[in-house]
C-alpha cells in the first residue's frame, strides 16, 4: 500500500489518493477466488475444482474485482491514515479510480477532527433558577397519597357525578343484541366521558335496584356498524359508590408512610421537591454554561463527523430495544418512525454532542487535563458494581479508549463548571452567527446490561436508520485506534471495465 497523494480540503476533510500493488490486490482476488469456486459451475470441472484462470476467461477478468476491491481496501485505509498521521472521524467516501491485474488506486475523502479556536472557556456566568417549593406544590404531592387511601363506600341515593356506578347493560340495535355491548357489574365513574356520550348522564338518577333503558345515538366516527346508529342500553344498576377521603392527620401520615406525624410526612415531601428542583436548576445551569463554552468556539465541524454520531445514537438505541426482547423494525413501525427518520431526527442531537465534546477536548488540552490510572480503575469497579460484572468483564466490555476519552470529558466539563459563576446570561448572538446549542455530552459507550427506560420513545427516538458499517477487522484495522472502517461505498467493478 502507497499514498500517492494526501490534501487538506474544506470543511475539514483530506483527500488520499492510495494505491495497493498488483502482487498485493492479486492475492486479494485469489481469495476471493478460493471463497467462490465452489458455487460456480463449469462444464466440464466438478463444482469448486474450475481454474481460476478458465473462470476468468469466460466471464471476464474482473468477475472478483469487486469483492476483492472491498475486501482490500479497509486495511488499505486504515494503514494510509496511521501513516499520515490523520485523527479521522466518521466513515470515509471511497471512489474507484482504476482496478486491474496492475493493481487498486482509489480515492478516500475522510473527515478529520477540525481544528478548534476557544472563546473565552473560565468565567462564565449563567442564570440558575431559585428554588422554592409552595403550599399548592405540597398539596400536589400530597394527592397521589391521599387518592392510595381513600376508600369507596356504598350509598344510599341517587347517583351523582363523581359517584361510581355498578351496574349490568346490555345495548339493542334494532330489537337484537350488539357485539361488544354488554357487561355486568361493571364499575363506571359518572362524569367520566369513558362511555358513549348520553349514556353517563342518563344513569344519574338512578339508586340501587333501579332499572332504565337508554336510547343514545352513537357518534357518526363510531365503528362502521354502529355508526350514526339509534340505540337501546338496558340498564340495571346495583349499586352507588361515593369516594370517601382519608382525614389528612398523623394516623393517615403512618398508614402511608413510614414517619408517625404529619408534619415529618410533609417535611420529607417538602426536602424531595427541594431536591428534585435543585437538581434540574443545577443541570439547566450547567447546560447554559456549557453552551457558551461551544458558542465561544470557532470550528469547523465535517458532515461525517456528525452522522458518524447520529448512526452511533440511533445504532445505541436500537440495541437498548432489541436487548429488552423487542423486534427493532416492528417497534419503529409501532412508534410510527422508519430507520431514515429516526437517523435525520438523531441529527440534531449528533450535532450538539459533537460540538460539545470538540470544545470540551481542547479545554482538556489547554489546561493539560488527563486521566490518571487510578480514576480509571475506579471508575471501572463502578461499572462493575452497576451492571453486576467482575472488573475484567468490563475490561472486555468497554473500550479503554473509550473509557478514558469519557472520564476526560468529564473532568473538563466539571473544570468549566467549577470555573463558572451565577449570574446574568450574555447578549446572545444573532440568529445567522450563533453556533448550534449543545447538548451536556452524553456516554456513547454501552454494555450488555443497557435497557431502554420505559417511555423513552421520543427524545431518544428509537436508532438506526442502516446496520452499522462494516468495521476492519481488529488484526487489520488496529493501526487506526477505534477510527471508523470504510464504508462499502466502491464503485462497481464491471466486465467492460476489467
Amino acid at each position: 500500500m502507497v499514498v500517492k497523494s494526501a490534501e487538506k480540503k474544506e470543511n475539514s476533510t483530506v483527500e488520499l489518493v492510495i494505491e495497493v500493488g498488483a502482487e498485493e490486490f492479486d492475492a486479494a482476488v485469489n481469495q476471493v477466488y478460493l471463497k467462490n469456486r465452489k458455487s460456480i459451475n463449469i462444464p466440464g470441472f466438478r463444482k469448486g475444482k474450475a481454474p481460476r484462470k478458465l473462470i476468468e476467461s469466460m466471464y471476464g477478468s474482473g468477475i472478483f474485482y469487486e469483492e476483492a476491491v472491498n475486501e482490500v481496501y479497509p486495511v488499505a485505509y486504515s494503514q494510509a491514515v496511521m501513516d499520515q498521521k490523520l485523527d479521522a472521524v466518521g466513515y470515509p467516501e471511497i471512489e474507484v479510480e482504476s482496478v486491474g491485474p496492475e493493481g487498486l488506486v482509489f480515492k478516500a475523502i475522510v473527515s478529520v477532527k477540525p481544528e478548534v479556536e476557544l472563546g473565552q472557556y473560565k468565567g462564565l456566568t449563567a442564570p440558575k433558577a431559585e428554588v422554592t417549593v409552595t403550599d399548592a406544590d405540597l398539596d400536589s404531592e400530597m394527592q397521589p397519597l391521599i387518592a392510595r387511601a381513600t376508600r369507596m363506600v356504598d350509598v344510599d341515593r341517587e347517583a351523582r357525578d363523581g359517584d361510581t356506578a355498578m351496574i349490568d347493560f346490555e345495548g339493542f340495535l334494532d330489537g337484537k343484541p350488539f357485539e361488544g355491548g354488554k357487561g355486568e357489574n361493571y364499575n363506571l365513574q359518572l362524569g367520566s366521558n369513558t362511555f358513549v356520550p348520553g349514556f353517563e348522564e342518563q344513569v344519574v338518577g338512578m339508586k340501587a335496584g333501579d332499572e332504565k333503558e337508554i336510547s343514545i345515538k352513537f357518534p357518526d366516527n363510531y365503528t362502521p356498524e354502529l355508526a350514526g346508529k339509534d340505540v337501546v342500553f338496558k340498564v340495571k344498576l346495583h349499586a352507588v359508590k361515593t369516594a370517601v377521603q382519608p382525614k389528612v392527620d398523623d394516623e393517615f401520615a403512618k398508614d402511608v408512610s413510614e414517619f408517625d406525624t404529619l408534619d415529618e410526612l410533609k417535611k420529607s415531601l417538602t426536602d424531595k421537591l427541594t431536591e428534585q428542583r435543585e437538581q434540574q436548576a443545577q443541570r439547566e445551569y450547567e447546560n447554559a454554561v456549557l453552551e457558551q463554552l461551544v458558542n465561544n468556539m470557532k470550528a469547523v465541524v465535517p458532515e461525517g463527523m456528525i452522522s458518524y454520531r447520529a448512526e452511533q445514537l440511533c445504532n445505541d438505541y436500537a440495541n437498548r430495544v432489541t436487548g429488552a426482547g423487542m423486534d427493532f423494525d416492528q417497534y419503529l413501525q409501532m412508534m410510527g418512525q422508519t430507520r431514515e427518520s429516526l437517523m435525520q431526527d438523531a441529527r440534531e442531537a449528533a450535532a450538539n454532542q459533537v460540538r460539545s465534546e470538540l470544545a470540551l477536548e481542547a479545554v482538556a488540552k489547554a489546561e493539560g487535563l488527563e486521566v490518571t490510572q487510578e480514576e480509571m480503575d475506579a471508575e471501572i469497579a463502578s461499572l462493575a458494581e452497576k451492571y453486576k460484572m467482575d472488573t475484567e468483564q468490563v475490561k472486555t466490555a468497554v473500550a479503554e479508549a473509550d473509557l478514558r476519552h469519557d472520564l476526560l470529558i468529564q473532568k473538563a466539563t466539571t473544570f468549566v463548571i467549577d470555573n463558572a459563576k451565577v449570574g446574568e446570561a450574555p447578549k446572545k448572538a444573532d440568529k445567522a452567527e450563533k453556533a448550534e446549542a449543545p447538548a451536556k455530552p452524553k456516554r456513547t459507550r454501552k454494555t450488555a446490561a443497557d435497557k431502554p427506560a420505559e417511555g423513552d420513545t421520543k427524545e431518544k427516538k428509537p436508532a438506526a436508520r442502516k446496520p452499522a458499517a462494516k468495521k476492519t477487522e481488529k488484526a487489520e484495522g488496529e493501526a487506526a485506534e477505534k477510527k471508523p472502517a470504510a464504508k462499502r461505498t466502491t464503485k462497481k467493478t464491471t466486465k467492460e471495465e476489467a
